[in-house]
């Protein structure tokens, strides 16, 4: 039996984006399509390594509109392709995980509905995260998948 997971330490967006599941599930996997819209309004995203299997790593630079830069990484621990992504972030290599995430895509008449849950080890962790933003971050990342894939040209 698995434990269910205090809400107090979960973090959750969702959002319906107008594109295929096969689709979206891709803008995931690849990053030169994940650079294009991954993180909030005015972030620049920049890959070092991206390795898009199970245990793989993704290194990534997150450049702030401030210009200040955020490293971040995320280690895959599950790939179910379309439907799911599960994965360990961190920010400095060296440094344990932060939270862990799931993404899960779901077809709906309209398109694709994307749900990104971030897992805290605390509450107190999660309502930290919460006071920088990362809500309406989250929103604003789903927001630039959705622009980035009615764009037309992300079908390669």
């Amino acid at each position: 039996m698995t434990k269910a997971i205090d809400p107090s330490r979960i973090l959750q967006v969702d959002r319906l984006v107008a594109a295929p599941i096969d689709l979206v599930f891709q803008m995931f996997s690849e990053a030169r399509h994940i650079d294009q819209w991954w993180g909030p309004n005015g972030f620049q995203n920049e890959t070092h390594e991206m390795e898009f299997s199970v245990g793989g790593l993704w290194r990534y630079t997150m450049h702030g509109p401030d210009g200040k830069d955020w490293p971040n990484w995320i280690r895959y621990q599950d790939i179910t392709p379309p439907t799911r992504i599960a994965y360990e972030h961190g920010g400095e290599m060296g440094e344990p995980a932060h939270f862990d995430g799931v993404i899960t895509l779901q077809t709906e008449a309209e398109g694709t509905r994307v749900t990104i849950t971030l897992i805290f080890p605390t509450q107190e962790a999660r309502d930290a995260t919460f006071s920088f933003g990362a809500v309406e971050g989250g929103h604003q990342t789903l927001a630039r998948l959705d622009a980035y894939v009615a764009e037309g040209e992300p079908q390669a």
